[in-house]
């Protein structure tokens, strides 16, 4: 009898040929799509775009072609309160919140996951561009970085454990998109032309800005901009309005260009500077996860990646208690955003990583809970 794996489907060619492969490999494949939430706003789509009608309808066409069964499992009730909630609760205390990590945390890898085992299957499967492995020492698994490096997912997966790789698959994580793309025209399907999407799934027009006003309006209020010094030098439409690094959109005329240094919630405050004062050779993070299931027991030397698509840096690693890390870099780095990730990496392998901390304060308890 055929081992059984759930396939997340999407609709699109990853997710597609992700679950292709595993029917020619012999497995009982079953076919699973989450219904997430989405804002309902007149005169703009009410569906979550990464299940909206046209998303499903795809997925059932290539489910049919493969001769696999196929579902949908409502999640929008979690979606909220654990995805776009944390995603409210970020941008209203100054930070830039990832939502894509909270749905890997909370919902893919967990909800869906035991969804999976909860109907006997073995594993569930994914189209991202990551592999697994077993640990050279025999003893768990490691996270690996996607062949393709331009495709590599392995930053939003750092989120995973030891627990979660004993039931993960990623089939396609060997391929380049190139190759991905090539095996679905050759099994003719439905998806195999079908473009990416990149926008923020649950906003209905795409526009946070305009999700915060909406859902968080006490958030989203004017204040001063202001140098380091605190000097005040314009006036800020709302703090979610602005992130580290920035630089258009200050409105402010100044004999060399401005970049946003810092929000600060406290004073409803944008700090600004010059270039030459943006950037920092350090950080700490919290909420760390280290795939190997505990941290190393000293300090480690990594690269060290700060955005989805960043470059990396070598970095000096030090664990620190309840689970939190300071990261120390060779050089300084422009775009350090407290709530967005910074994961760290020993070759192909990835390590881990945590939630970035603004400098004078912790993050709130709802993004590191």
């Amino acid at each position: 009898m055929a081992e059984r794996i759930v396939v997340a489907m999407s609709g699109g060619v990853d997710s597609s040929v992700a679950a292709a492969l595993l029917v020619e490999q012999g497995y009982e494949v079953i076919g699973v799509m989450l219904r997430l939430w989405a804002e309902i706003r007149p005169g703009l789509p009410s569906l979550n775009r990464c299940c909206s009608d046209e998303a499903v309808e795809d997925a059932r066409r290539v489910a049919d072609t493969l001769g696999i069964p196929f579902y949908l499992l409502n999640v929008e009730r979690p979606f909220k309160t654990q995805v776009v909630d944390r995603f409210i609760a970020g941008y209203a205390s100054g930070v830039t919140p990832n939502p894509c990590l909270y749905c890997n945390r909370y919902i893919r890898f967990d909800r869906l996951l035991n969804y999976a085992l909860s109907v006997g299957a073995v594993a569930l499967a994914t189209g991202h561009y990551a592999r697994v492995r077993l640990a050279p020492n025999g003893h768990g698994y490691q996270l690996l970085r996607g062949v393709d490096r331009a495709k590599d997912q392995s930053y939003v997966l750092h989120v995973v454990g030891q627990r979660e790789l004993a039931h993960l698959r990623f089939p396609i994580g060997h391929l380049t998109k190139q190759e991905v793309r090539e095996l679905a025209r050759q099994w003719r399907l439905p998806v195999a032309e079908k473009a990416e999407s990149q926008e923020l799934c649950f906003i209905a027009d795409g526009d946070y800005r305009r999700f915060m006003q909406t859902w968080a309006p006490e958030a989203v209020h004017p204040g001063p901009i202001v140098d380091r010094v605190g000097n005040v030098l314009g006036q800020h439409k709302g703090l979610p309005f602005y992130t580290i690094g920035q630089r258009s959109g200050l409105g402010i005329a100044a004999r060399e260009p401005l970049y946003v240094l810092a929000l600060d919630p406290e004073r409803n405050a944008v700090v600004v500077g010059t270039r030459d004062e943006l950037g920092n050779k350090e950080l700490t993070a919290a909420r760390v996860n280290w795939v190997a299931g505990s941290p190393p027991d000293r300090e480690i030397t990594v690269t060290a990646r700060i955005r989805y698509k960043g470059s990396e840096v070598e970095a000096q690693v030090r664990p620190l208690p309840g689970n939190r890390a300071h990261v120390r870099f060779v050089q300084p780095l422009r775009d350090i955003t407290p709530g967005q990730a910074v994961v760290f990496y020993e070759g192909e392998v990835c390590l881990g990583g945590g939630l970035i901390e603004p400098p004078d304060r912790p993050l709130p308890i709802s993004l590191v809970e």
